[in-house]
């Protein structure tokens, strides 16, 4: 079956969808995104999505597109049209459509609101066996980090830097040498003593849905955790280390640029939040599309 979009309240085939040639996110990058995970047919974590879906609409001034409930029909009404029992669905909302001028438009102006849905494979077996590798990169992203903005050209071009080194992710890293996050993902690490630690939330890096659902079942399962920076160093000296985000939501790391992570292998503690995750995703995480 052909994929459909949603586009400014539409359906249409997917190939044919499209935004005005003077929609601000198109020009400007003037908008924002989410990305749900959608498990056996039902949105994981989607109230903490939409969340902080508001939250950026809120820091850019941008309105809410429409009201919550009706937002979460359009959604499971994206999914549906698109079969997807497994996957992801794409929000972006745009402050609208205006003649090219750097300022806000006039409040009249309605925003855009994009939606998109596909299956995706998940974390494969291969990769919880063997891992994946790392690069560091210099982080030369905007200072807001915690909008989920659509301006990713630095996160482009490192996602490149990795691919092109060999590597899966690439770990942005701030001028005193502490790791920041993944180009598209949040990075940890597992220290010697069986801590958890990754970066706690602020202006320097987005506050990652699946990184809250990884912390509180870590704690929940009696792994310590702490929120605090991190050297690329310490990040090679690690027990362990991992990246999360939405669509991968645990995935080992087994080397840091030409360094291996330990022994070079999936270490017990990254295996056992992937697991619990997976729970998770079929369990308390996974919502019913209208619930508040």
């Amino acid at each position: 079956m052909s994929r459909v979009a949603y586009v400014n309240g539409r359906y249409l085939p997917h190939a044919d969808a499209g935004v005005h040639i003077e929609d601000r996110g198109f020009q400007f990058s003037d908008g924002v995104y989410e990305v749900v995970a959608i498990a056996d047919g039902r949105p994981v974590d989607l109230t903490g999505h939409i969340v902080r879906l508001a939250r950026s609409l809120r820091e850019l001034r941008i309105a809410m597109p429409m009201p919550e409930r009706a937002l979460r029909l359009v959604m499971r009404e994206v999914v549906r049209r698109n079969a997807v029992s497994n996957g992801i669905l794409y929000i972006q909302v745009n402050r609208g459509v205006h003649r090219r001028d750097h300022p806000f438009p006039p409040a009249h102006v309605a925003p855009s609101l994009i939606m998109t849905a596909r299956p995706t494979p998940g974390v494969s077996a291969r990769v919880m066996e063997e891992g994946t590798a790392v690069v560091t990169v210099p982080d030369r992203r905007w200072a807001r980090r915690d909008i989920k903005s659509v301006s990713l050209l630095p996160n482009v071009l490192a996602k490149q830097a990795a691919r092109e080194a060999g590597a899966w992710e690439a770990w942005q890293v701030d001028g005193d040498g502490f790791v920041t996050e993944g180009s598209s993902t949040n990075a940890w690490i597992v220290t010697p003593d069986g801590t958890l630690v990754t970066r706690p939330t602020g202006d320097d890096i987005l506050a990652g849905i699946t990184r809250a659902a990884l912390i509180d079942l870590a704690r929940r399962e009696g792994i310590p955790v702490e929120e605090r920076a991190f050297t690329v160093e310490e990040a090679k000296r690690a027990r362990e280390a991992f990246n999360s985000s939405t669509t991968l939501p645990t995935v080992p790391v087994v080397r840091i640029d030409d360094t291996p992570v330990a022994n070079g292998a999936p270490g017990s503690v990254t295996v056992r939040l992937h697991d619990l995750y997976e729970a998770h995703t079929v369990g308390a995480g996974a919502e019913d599309w209208l619930a508040a």
